[in-house]
This record gives C-alpha cells, sequence and structure tokens, in this order.
C-alpha cells in the first residue's frame, strides 16, 4: 500500500529539505494571497461606500476615494477590488489546496504575472492619468509583487528537482 509516509520515508535528507523550504515558499506566498484578499475587500468596500474614509484620506495626491470611485475602478462593470479578491483568493487556493500538484508552480507562477501586470497598469493610471494615489492599491502592489518574486524563485526551484 502506497501512502504519503512511505513516499516521505523513501526520500533523501536533501529532498526532505528541498520540500520543507517549497512548504515555506508555498506558506508565505497563502499569507500574501489573504493579505491581498483583505485588502482588495476593503477596497470593494471603498468603492461601494457612499461615505469618505478618513484612513485613506491624506490629500488630493493621496486618496482611495478618489481612485476607487473613478471611471477607472471598474471594467465592464465589474469593480477593479473584486477582481483582485478573486485574483488573490485564486493565488490562496493555488499556494494551499494545490501546491502538491506538479503544475503548480506554473500556475503560481502565471497567475502573479498577469495580477503584477495589472496592478503595473494601475499604477499607471493613478501615476499619470487620475494623478491622485491610492494606499490600498500600493499596498496591494507591493503584495503582488512580492508573491511574484516568491512564485518565480519556486518555479526556478521546481525546475532543478
Amino acid at each position: 500500500m502506497y501512502t504519503a509516509v512511505t513516499e516521505l520515508t523513501a526520500l533523501t535528507p536533501a529532498d526532505n529539505a528541498s520540500r520543507a523550504r517549497n512548504q515555506i515558499f508555498f506558506l508565505s506566498i497563502a499569507i500574501l494571497s489573504l493579505a491581498g484578499v483583505l485588502v482588495s475587500a476593503v477596497s470593494l468596500e471603498r468603492h461601494f461606500a457612499s461615505s469618505e474614509s478618513g484612513f485613506c484620506d491624506f490629500s488630493q495626491r493621496f486618496n482611495c476615494d478618489i481612485v476607487n470611485r473613478s471611471e477607472y475602478s471598474s471594467i465592464a462593470g465589474v469593480p477593479v477590488a473584486g477582481i483582485g479578491v478573486v485574483g488573490y483568493a485564486a493565488l490562496f487556493a493555488f499556494a494551499t489546496f494545490w501546491r502538491s500538484r506538479r503544475e503548480t508552480p506554473n500556475w503560481l507562477l502565471a497567475a502573479a504575472i498577469v495580477g503584477l501586470g495589472f496592478a503595473l497598469y494601475l499604477t499607471y493610471i493613478e501615476a499619470y492619468v487620475l494623478e491622485t494615489w491610492c494606499v490600498l492599491c500600493m499596498t496591494s502592489l507591493a503584495l503582488i509583487l512580492l508573491i511574484a518574486v516568491l512564485a518565480l524563485a519556486l518555479k526556478m526551484r521546481s525546475n532543478r528537482a
């Protein structure tokens, strides 16, 4: 009878150490993805809110409400923050529920690159079109950048294995 315990005991100490390091990458991506879901959910709430957000309104140049309620805050009627919630949830699923699949590092890297590209596009809109920065958006950009770097490292490690 084949079991996961049999597989682990058949591995060399170096293989076990490599798997443990991979698990750290997966765990880090999962934690960052949950943070992304939270930041995107707050941003989504601010998208639909009618009141001003005091925690994110520093000036005309730093104001989440201006960004989250602009014409660029939705694509085909879907709030960008909602896309963020779904994207980060998908990254979380890859890093947790599907982490044992051989193709998961590829999917994680692809999803992270798409997310990073989208975040960079939105950052361009903030900088050159709206000329207003959103602290929540910048936090999301930092999170997806870290996830992309970790996903790339994980992918590179899986290529060596």
